[in-house]
């Protein structure tokens, strides 16, 4: 199956570099580019794409705002692009629907990986990127709106466990480590905890782990579980292979 992406950036020439490199992978292809947010959402719906690659900062309608628009409208996933490790627009743009966030002078092999891991429908960011989410974490107060603690009572402990585990980015190998189970088990936990909570993937997980107040940026997240420290997210291990 062929990944169709639309790649959106004002800058033409980065626009263009990304879209040949992508395109000149085998089973990806570049239907569309375009140099603000507007155009690319429309593209996504034109061209009924899997991948949105967007620049966060174009004039218009910004990257952030394209994002929420195909998240809402249209089951493409979107990767977001900045030249800026410590960006004030990741935690917004996660939230928009975001399921990867790269920096621009990311390598030609990362770039493709990152492509293919989105379209089988998980999620990734880059470590920098990561470090600055926990940053956010730290600094803004639980909202308002943050989901009830009745929602986490309807998942079992082993999808408690996991989610926490999700929380500090750990992959499904490690997940699998600790929980001592096997990784197709994990894979049925993951899925279990997104349909259970209304959740896109496991980016999403980590945000509502944080913001129900299940986990706490600087507190480890077994606490109450009989297993050693975890790491903090964006200090683990690369993500899962793309066949996810």
């Amino acid at each position: 199956m062929t990944i169709r992406v639309v790649v959106a950036d004002d800058q033409e020439l980065v626009r263009s570099g990304f879209a040949m490199i992508l395109d000149a992978q085998p089973g990806i292809e570049v239907v569309a580019e375009a140099a603000d947010g507007a155009e690319a959402a429309q593209a996504v719906r034109l061209q009924g794409a899997d991948v949105a690659l967007l620049d966060v900062r174009m004039p218009g309608t910004d990257g952030i705002e394209a994002c929420r628009a195909i998240s809402t409208a249209t089951d493409c996933r979107t990767i977001m692009l900045t030249t800026f490790d410590s960006d004030e627009y990741v935690y917004e743009a996660l939230h928009a629907g975001a399921s990867g966030f790269l920096l621009k002078d990311v390598k030609r092999d990362d770039l493709v990986h990152a492509v293919r891991v989105v379209a089988e429908g998980d999620s990734l960011l880059a470590p920098t990127v990561a470090r600055r989410l926990v940053e956010e974490f730290r600094s803004r107060p639980r909202p308002a709106w943050a989901p009830s603690s009745a929602a986490l009572d309807a998942l079992t402990t082993r999808e408690r466990e996991t989610l926490l585990h999700l929380a500090r980015g750990l992959s499904n190998a490690e997940i699998a480590a600790a929980l001592t189970v096997s990784e197709h088990t994990v894979k049925t936990h993951v899925s279990n905890v997104l349909a259970k909570l209304g959740l896109r993937d496991r980016i999403q997980a980590v945000i509502c782990a944080y913001e129900t107040g299940l986990v706490t940026a600087g507190v480890p997240a077994d606490a109450g579980l009989s297993r050693q420290a975890l790491p903090l997210l964006g200090e683990t291990s690369p993500p899962d292979p793309p066949r996810g």
